[in-house]
């Protein structure tokens, strides 16, 4: 399954649970995280979605480490299968 497949899928699953999964951009700060899940209840996530069997570039992880530092759940994903649970970690937070 293509990345870009697997985006539509994690906005698909993130509108059915009541919230938007709107790509995030970040002009002049790269590697940020691909998408931004804002759920009901203030919950908010960054999620790198990546081909299956890829990994986040070191710039990518990177900008993971400082976002948790800062307190906020990032999720790297590469297959549907793992959406559901993502969305459960974010909803029990």
């Amino acid at each position: 399954m293509r990345e870009k497949e697997i985006e539509k899928k994690l906005v698909a699953a993130v509108k059915k649970h009541g919230g938007i999964c709107p790509k995030f951009t970040s002009p002049g700060f790269d590697g940020m995280p691909d998408r931004l899940i804002l759920l009901p209840d203030e919950k908010v996530a960054f999620v790198e979605v990546k081909a299956p069997k890829k990994k986040p570039r070191r710039l990518q992880a990177a900008r993971h480490r400082l976002l948790k530092g800062l307190g906020f759940q990032v999720f790297v994903i590469d297959g549907e299968d793992q959406i559901g649970g993502i969305l459960d970690e974010i909803q029990a937070s």
